[in-house]
């Protein structure tokens, strides 16, 4: 039995402190911790924006126009005419120049007239949100 005791005794044991120390070593092993460029970068880069999305128009005296300048024709900027016939029985056609285009991604409300058709024309707004 006395070699038993000696065993004990010369077992080196831990104090709560060095345990405490040893687990949270262990446990921070398994974890990876990065710091990136931008953590400590001085950038003044300005963060990207958003893509524009589709911006429906508001169409004066409407019935069943429809009026549509999507996203993809926003981020492309060149001028187009669209069509905005939608359900009514004749079309118009709207003209919407680079600038036009320019405002809208910077999103500022654009107005246009449309075609004169049927003896009457439109106003379209584009409000994007």
């Amino acid at each position: 039995m006395s070699e038993r005791i000696e065993i004990f005794q010369d077992r080196t044991s831990l104090t709560r402190r060095e345990f405490t120390l040893e687990a949270a070593l262990a446990i921070l092993a398994g974890c990876v911790i990065t710091i990136g460029e931008t953590a400590c970068s001085k950038s003044t880069t300005a963060p990207t924006s958003a893509p524009p999305s589709d911006v429906n128009g508001n169409i004066s005296a409407n019935h069943g126009h429809i009026a549509t300048i999507t996203g993809a024709q926003i981020t492309a900027g060149g001028a187009l005419t669209l069509n905005i016939q939608g359900t009514a029985t004749h079309p118009h056609m709207v003209m919407i120049s680079q600038a036009d285009l320019t405002a809208l991604k910077n999103r500022q409300t654009v107005t246009s007239t449309s075609s004169t058709d049927s003896g009457h024309s439109h106003t379209v707004t584009f409000t994007p949100s």
